[in-house]
C-alpha cells in the first residue's frame, strides 16, 4: 500500500471530507466514513439495497488488506420483498438440502453437497467398506 497522507477529498455530493484518494475513489480508514454513506451490510440492515448505485467511496481497515465499498443512502432503494411462492420455494429447497438420501431423515444440519448423506449413513458405509 502506499503511503497515504489525510487531506480533504470531495464527495460525489460536493462535501468535502478528511481521506485520501485510493483507486479513484474518496477512501475513509475504519470508522470514520462520512455521513450519508453506508456499506452494502449497513444498508441491509436499513431495509435499503444500493439500487444498481455504483460505489462512491471506499474504507479501509487491516493495514489496507480489507476494505468495503461506501454507496450514498440518499440513492438507496427499499430491499424487495418476497412473495409467498418464492418464501415457500426457498424454504423446499432449505428442508432438501437437509434430507438424507439414504435413510430419508432430515439430519438437522445441511448436507455436504458432494455426498448429501447423514453421518450416520456415512459411519454405516464406512465400517462396511
Amino acid at each position: 500500500m502506499s503511503s497515504r497522507k489525510l487531506e480533504l477529498v470531495e464527495l460525489p455530493d460536493g462535501r468535502r471530507e478528511f481521506g485520501w484518494i485510493q483507486d479513484g475513489l474518496p477512501t475513509f480508514p475504519f470508522r470514520f466514513a462520512p455521513s450519508g454513506l453506508a456499506t452494502r451490510r449497513q444498508l441491509r440492515a436499513a431495509g435499503l439495497c444500493p439500487g444498481g448505485q455504483d460505489v462512491v467511496a471506499q474504507i479501509v481497515w487491516r493495514r489496507g488488506k480489507a476494505w468495503a465499498g461506501l454507496y450514498r443512502v440518499d440513492l438507496a432503494k427499499p430491499k424487495r420483498i418476497p412473495s409467498a411462492g418464492q418464501r415457500h420455494a426457498w424454504q423446499a429447497a432449505m428442508t432438501a438440502r437437509r434430507r438424507c438420501i439414504r435413510c430419508g431423515r432430515d439430519a438437522g444440519y445441511y448436507l455436504p453437497r458432494t455426498t448429501r448423506t447423514c453421518w450416520t449413513c456415512e459411519n454405516t458405509a464406512a465400517t462396511a467398506a
